[in-house]
């Protein structure tokens, strides 16, 4: 483990973040000398941003623990071209209102996570579109366009991937990098940006960056990467069968989010415990040397911790309450999610991928061919048999030990 000077570095370090970095010795020593503005894009595709971004948002998190300045970028304008990377098609355009809503509804997570307001070590959230949909396309190809080869561009994974599978990257996509590299150089501008962060994907488009801030601004940038965040069984990150794992909780409640992490693989809790919350070091060795049964107790620790800071004190006393009234108690637990069934009720099947505990119908005949799945603890394989619940009523379906919802009426 490399020798900082710094406690930015130092931090990032020993909690896991760093894959790569440009110039780490004189990064390490400005953030010994002064305060320093970094930021972090983020793209206002849904309401909400999912786990996988969560990473990224705690390296915000961490620059201003160590004492600089968060810049969250949401990216208003590069919305409206769309990020390449780890892309296999073409994202649908969105229209501005749609954008701004998304924004807005994005924000309330990072107000949990980061101080927001006027001081020298505040954070500051600002919208690429101030500056990218001002500025002209002529002005953009005569200041920015020589600075960028074709040759080079086509050797981006972003750009590499799209023709290696024959998949089209349209005019519009093959702008982004350009655009992003010209959002590190007005940073630097209008807030004295020194940092751009990003997760391993965004190394060229970071590069991008401070070659432009040099050659336009005579700016000295720098950057750094996260590793690739896969879970310990190789699946990425903030994906389930049933879906994204949602930060806000109008797309997903608190009690999955919770349950995202109490199910965590064993091999994962110390490495989550160090990104995801803000345990002291000591504390995090402990929790992941339990072994058999007692890891468990770690979980919820996780559990509780990230929930607590994604979703608030409240979230997490609910989720953990819940989930020990149905696995300890064997009660139905208030937060379980819920759907609701008609007067003619509803086939087994269904039912679990509609509440989303399978992804498919056929997913959900392999389970109760399985024997995995039981109402009110009683054992059902019949994928035909249909569920009814009477007024005022409910059902407890279960899917395995961990997964539990209710059907109501």
């Amino acid at each position: 483990m490399a020798t900082y000077e710094s406690d930015l570095l130092r931090l990032l370090e020993e909690r896991g973040y760093i894959h790569q970095m440009t110039d780490p010795d004189a990064l390490d020593a400005l953030a010994v000398e002064q305060v320093v503005p970094g930021y972090i894009g983020f793209d206002a595709t849904a309401p909400s941003l999912h786990v996988g971004s969560l990473v990224q948002i705690m390296m915000l998190r961490r620059l201003q623990q160590a004492g600089h300045k968060p810049i969250v970028v949401m990216g208003g304008g590069t919305t409206k071209v769309g990020d390449p990377s780890g892309k296999d098609e073409s994202r649908k355009l969105l229209t501005s209102e749609i954008i701004d809503d998304n924004i807005a509804s994005i924000r309330t997570v990072f107000e949990r996570l980061l101080t927001f307001g006027d001081g020298p070590t505040d954070a500051v959230m600002v919208n690429n579109d101030e500056w990218l949909s001002a500025l002209g396309y002529v002005e953009l190809l005569r200041d920015v366009g020589p600075h960028f080869t074709i040759n080079r561009m086509l050797t981006f994974d972003s750009v590499k991937l799209r023709l290696d599978r024959e998949q089209p990257l349209t005019f519009l996509e093959f702008n982004y990098m350009i655009l992003q590299a010209y959002d590190f150089v007005e940073l630097a501008r209008r807030y004295d940006c020194r940092l751009q962060m990003g997760g391993s994907d965004q190394w060229g488009n970071i590069v991008n960056g401070m070659e432009l801030g040099r050659r336009l601004e005579g700016r000295e940038l720098y950057g750094v990467t996260t590793p690739l965040l896969t879970t310990a069984d190789g699946a990425k990150m903030g994906k389930t069968a049933a879906g994204a794992v949602w930060l806000n909780e109008a797309q997903l409640p608190a009690y999955d989010f919770w349950q995202y992490w109490r199910n965590c693989d064993d091999r994962d809790v110390g490495r989550f415990l160090r990104l995801f919350t803000d345990l002291p070091l000591d504390q995090i060795a402990k929790l992941e040397a339990l072994e058999g049964a007692d890891i468990n107790e770690a979980k919820v620790v996780l559990a509780n911790e990230v929930t607590r800071l994604v979703r608030g004190e409240e979230a997490a006393q609910t989720a953990e309450a819940t989930a020990r009234e149905t696995f300890v108690g064997g009660g139905a637990g208030e937060d379980l999610p819920t759907i609701s069934v008609g007067e003619d009720g509803i086939r087994v099947g269904a039912a679990l991928t509609q509440i989303g505990f399978t992804a498919s119908g056929g997913e959900a005949k392999r389970k109760l061919a399985e024997g995995a799945v039981k109402l009110d603890g009683e054992t059902v394989s019949d994928p035909g048999y249909v569920i009814n619940v009477t007024d005022g009523a409910s059902v407890k379906i279960s899917l395995g030990k961990k997964k539990h919802g209710l059907l109501t009426r």
